[in-house]
């Protein structure tokens, strides 16, 4: 298992982005102001920036309509983890 996000990892935000940070794709979520802390969303890209990787993370409902992306560094979010690690 590797320490660094993934592409498909499944992560939250940690804490509160402003909208201005993600790019919104569904017009009916036009009246937001921000991604709450907490928010799920799953990498689809990787971008390596100098020595720091920087991720695309998609955002969609529970129906799977994409509805915002935004470029996250790692420090923004948290993987999900499902199964236990072992040594």
């Amino acid at each position: 298992m590797s320490n660094q996000p993934q592409l498909l990892d499944t992560v939250a935000i940690l804490k509160t982005l402003p909208i201005e940070r993600s790019t919104l794709v569904e017009p009916d979520y036009s009246s937001i102001n921000d991604l709450s802390s907490g928010l799920v969303g799953t990498i689809v890209e990787v971008y390596q920036q100098e020595q720091n990787n920087h991720y695309l993370v998609e955002f969609a409902d529970s129906q799977g309509q994409e509805y915002a992306i935004a470029i996250l560094k790692p420090d923004e979010f948290l993987v999900l983890q499902y199964e236990l690690a072992t040594a």
